[in-house]
């Protein structure tokens, strides 16, 4: 290995652990909002409770995104020089921007959001809510419209060998950017329901049977059922536009490696094994015509063979063959399970049979496994570009690095991030075993002086073991006083 395939290595591994995070936060996000906006609308404090219980969750995640995008940006000045000294003029004030809206909004309001519950009102926390949900989609817009102009630039001249912004509105809203943005905020409320859903239908197998349990897999199922079909429809409209934009990705996706006669149609590989060096892919299975009707909406239409382009110019058909399919299988899955628990829900059947729930516990890090999948097949799919086009990854790595330099950060980080990271999502899953808040007589609503509160701290929320006994022990000993003095 040489320097820059560690490069690249060491980018893909921090990029996949970041990505996770703000998914998560921004379907978390909006999720609940949606919970305060529903308990400040009906009273029902099934919602407010909900609410308590997933902005722990909310609180980890969002502390996990902020510290592995700080790694982000460092590699682009240390591993990426080139690239930065090429396309800063770019990249550089769009993450600005990001900083100036996304950022400040979310700072501004997040305190109020995590620990104002018992100091504010109920409507201005919800504001806050709003706010840092706002805050999150902002966020993802900035860093959805740089990526999208690195897939497909414009808007800029090159001037001394650097690219330099002559229109804005066409670098931010550059071709592929309205469908890059709709495909991942959406898929970032997939994998949020799948993960409410899951976490929902694990607590009914444990016998937690109660109305936040079944609250949180039915919002959940909702909001399957109406996001996982126009997920979809959206990623058949980017792929017209990656047919347009990038057809060396998109014959690479699809393992198509020499044009068919005219007439006959294009046929849909279902799966196979392409060989980069053989210019083949082996043991296809196909379906006839299938290709053009799905990539090119014709029953005889054509779409770019990998032979069309010089072999250096073609990306690595092999992976990005079946990251593509895994991202539609969990896609398929999705509809299934959504439209499953429709069926079983008009039959009153939903939180009592245990094959859908057993499922959906199965499916819940589906919405991340699709996110990573297509992200590879994004990323992977452009290459050998770093801006498609215009630069190449080869030419925007630092030359001054050596491959002992780049391995040694790259074992580095793999070590930290599995401690770090490791411990963050293993306390995320304990706070999701832990469950929401039980009965409506246990505790308070918004809550008012003097009165018991669920502590709002992330740490403070998921007690030892050994605590959770030592409590139950004085709550027994008090019940067996009560009666000896009675």
């Amino acid at each position: 290995m040489d320097a820059l395939l560690l490069a690249r290595i060491q980018f893909g591994f921090t990029i996949s652990f970041h990505i996770i995070f703000p998914a998560l936060t921004i379907g978390l996000a909006s999720y609940l909002a949606v919970l305060e906006g529903l308990w400040l609308r009906t009273g029902r404090k099934v919602y407010l409770d909900l609410y308590q219980f997933w902005i722990k969750v909310f609180a980890v995640a969002f502390g996990m995104g902020v510290v592995s995008g700080l790694v982000m940006a460092y590699q682009f000045g240390t591993n990426w020089s080139n690239f930065s000294r090429f396309a800063g003029g770019v990249t550089g004030p769009l993450l600005a921007y990001e900083v100036l809206t996304a950022f400040f909004l979310e700072a501004g309001f997040l305190g109020v959001m995590l620990f104002g519950r018992e100091r504010v009102g109920p409507a201005l926390h919800f504001v806050s809510t709003i706010a840092v949900a706002v805050g999150t989609l902002i966020s993802a817009t900035w860093i959805l419209a740089s990526n999208s102009w690195m897939q497909t630039p414009q808007g800029h001249e090159i001037i001394d060998g650097r690219v330099v912004p002559v229109d804005w509105f066409m670098v931010i809203f550059n071709p592929s950017f309205p469908y890059r943005l709709a495909h991942t905020v959406t898929a970032a409320y997939l994998a949020t329901a799948l993960m409410v859903g899951g976490a929902a239908a694990w607590h009914l197998l444990r016998g937690h049977d109660n109305t936040r349990v079944r609250t949180m897999l039915s919002m959940a199922l909702w909001m399957l059922l109406a996001a996982a079909p126009l997920q979809a429809v959206i990623g058949d409209q980017h792929g017209l536009n990656t047919l347009e934009h990038q057809p060396a990705k998109l014959a690479a996706i699809e393992g198509h490696w020499e044009r068919t006669p005219e007439g006959e149609g294009v046929p849909l590989k279902l799966f196979g094994w392409p060989d980069m060096k053989a210019e083949v892919t082996r043991y296809a299975v196909e379906i006839p015509r299938a290709g053009s009707l799905l990539l090119a909406h014709s029953w005889s239409g054509q779409i770019p063979a990998l032979k069309d382009f010089a072999p250096e110019d073609r990306p690595n058909s092999t992976i990005v063959f079946w990251t593509f399919r895994a991202m539609v299988g969990m896609g398929v899955l999705m509809i299934a399970l959504a439209f499953w628990g429709l069926w079983l829900r008009r039959g009153g059947r939903l939180y009592a049979r245990k094959s859908f729930l057993r499922f959906a516990v199965a499916m819940s890090p589906a919405g991340l496994v699709a996110i990573l999948a297509g992200w590879y097949t994004t990323e992977i799919g452009r290459q050998p570009w770093i801006v498609y086009g215009l630069m190449r990854t080869a030419d925007a790595v630092s030359p001054q690095h050596s491959t002992s330099q780049v391995g040694f950060t790259l074992a580095l980080f793999v070590v930290v991030y599995m401690v770090v990271f490791g411990a963050g999502t293993a306390y995320g899953l304990r706070l999701i075993a832990k469950g929401p808040a039980g009965d409506e007589a246990e505790r308070p609503a918004w809550g008012g002086p003097g009165e018991t509160r669920t502590p709002m701290r992330p740490l403070s929320a998921a007690p030892e073991d050994d605590q959770v006994d030592d409590a139950g022990s004085r709550a027994e000993r008090a019940k067996e006083g009560d009666r000896d003095g009675h």
